[in-house]
């Protein structure tokens, strides 16, 4: 049995009885990664409502919702409604209109006392859910430094009220007992029942 090897053209010649020729070409698999794609981790304290909501409640002032099934974002005051609190909505509103995530002519006060929202616009390329919660997340760490700022300028109050400094604070020592303090009289008064009568 002879066996030859061509290499230019990789044939492989077996001669027994016959000639017989084989082509053996190589097989290359390419695989094309787009290399604009990046993964992007970030934390939200999330929670999701029977109907399938999201319920994002990481901001000091409002509660996020977003609504799957109407195509909304909703933001609720989170204690009581302020300007503060006000302030928070029309920024969070502000940011997804300026990246595309609602519709311009949307953004209305909701049906709940206090509250703002925004219609999602319809997606043509992209998930619509998970650029919402991107951009949500995006306005989250833009309004860290302010929620910070708060809450530190919160706990000093609470200490300077609790624990004041010797400029703030005095000893009351021992305060002797009156008949009558304040600007209250308890006696002498007329009396708006009895019509010419005084309070003894």
């Amino acid at each position: 049995m002879k066996v030859k090897i061509l290499p230019p053209e990789d044939i492989v010649t077996v001669d027994i009885d016959k000639t017989i020729s084989v082509k053996v070409k190589p097989s290359i698999s390419v695989e094309i990664k787009n290399s604009n794609k990046k993964r992007i981790d970030f934390k939200m304290n999330m929670r999701k409502a029977l109907n399938g909501d999201l319920m994002i409640f990481d901001h000091k002032d409002i509660d996020i919702i977003v609504m799957t099934e109407k195509k909304k974002v909703v933001a609720f005051a989170k204690d009581l409604m302020s300007e503060i609190v006000y302030g928070a909505e029309s920024r969070l509103m502000e940011h997804l209109r300026r990246m595309g995530v609602i519709e311009y002519d949307s953004i209305q006060g909701g049906n709940v006392y206090g509250s703002l929202e925004g219609k999602l616009h319809e997606a043509v390329e992209r998930d619509a859910l998970k650029t919402t919660i991107f951009q949500i997340s995006e306005w989250m760490r833009q309004e860290a430094p302010y929620v910070e700022a708060t809450k530190g300028h919160d706990e000093q109050m609470e200490d300077a009220t609790l624990n004041p400094d010797g400029d703030n604070s005095t000893e009351l020592g021992e305060v002797p007992h009156e008949d009558e303090k304040g600007s209250i009289k308890q006696r002498g008064m007329f009396s708006p029942y009895f019509y010419g009568r005084y309070t003894y």
